[in-house]
């Protein structure tokens, strides 16, 4: 299998790119990120186990990929993990239009656009799967908390989304779904609720989601699953 992760150089996308390079299963892993030096710390750590073949950084924007640093590497891509986000923690009276398009580029646009493109190279015979990271927050019927008007409302959008891809591209045997992730302790989270601690930490729902990228797809398409210890 080949994956492609954005977000690869912190919390969730690290840990998982790290567990795709440990994996037999998986042939090849593109990490997408625009922090150079946590992308050749990925590097570092497949060159260690004997692995740096089967990974590739790609250090850009997700905004900036362009298909040809895709094909220069992988004919096909059997999982996307769209896992980049951003987490504005503001009142809704300070929230700015500016701030308003700055999430929903990272966390709805930045997916959109990806998966537009990589989508001739996915499906087919062998089915390929999308998974986009979603949160609690855009999770119908869960608590909201204050401040995260953009973020949890962006996550609304990329699970909506989810649901509407999954259908259009059923007939080509691509599954799409959305994980509605609860709070795990990642850099994003400690910056946005500073002296928070989650439950989860990034490793162990890498953990879950290197599973569910792998299989998922053969149980679920079109959903929007919560991933949280708690009731919403």
């Amino acid at each position: 299998m080949n994956v492609i992760v954005t977000g690869a150089s912190a919390g969730v996308g690290y840990e998982l790119v790290k567990k795709l390079i440990l994996d037999d299963r998986v042939q090849k892993v593109i990490g997408i990120a625009r922090r150079v030096e946590k992308l050749e710390e990925l590097a570092g750590f497949a060159a260690s186990q004997g692995k740096g073949w089967k990974y590739i950084p790609i250090a850009t924007d997700v905004f900036e990929v362009t298909l040809d640093m895709i094909t220069d590497h992988i004919d096909r891509v059997d999982a996307l993990v769209n896992n980049a986000g951003l987490l504005i923690n503001r009142s809704f009276t300070e929230l700015t239009e500016e701030d308003f398009e700055q999430v929903y580029k990272v966390n709805v646009f930045a997916p959109a656009r990806l998966t537009r493109l990589l989508k001739p190279m996915m499906g087919g015979e062998k089915a390929s799967h999308v998974v986009n990271i979603g949160s609690m927050g855009g999770f119908q019927g869960a608590s909201k908390f204050p401040g995260l008007a953009a973020y949890s409302s962006s996550k609304s959008a990329i699970a909506g989304l989810s649901e509407c891809l999954a259908e259009e591209f059923k007939e080509d045997n691509v599954k799409v779904n959305c994980l509605a992730f609860g709070a795990v302790q990642t850099e994003m989270l400690a910056k946005a609720f500073p002296g928070f601690k989650a439950p989860l930490t990034a490793a162990e729902m890498a953990e879950f989601v290197l599973d569910f990228t792998l299989y998922g797809h053969k149980f679920f398409n079109g959903k929007v699953l919560p991933v949280s210890s708690t009731t919403p």
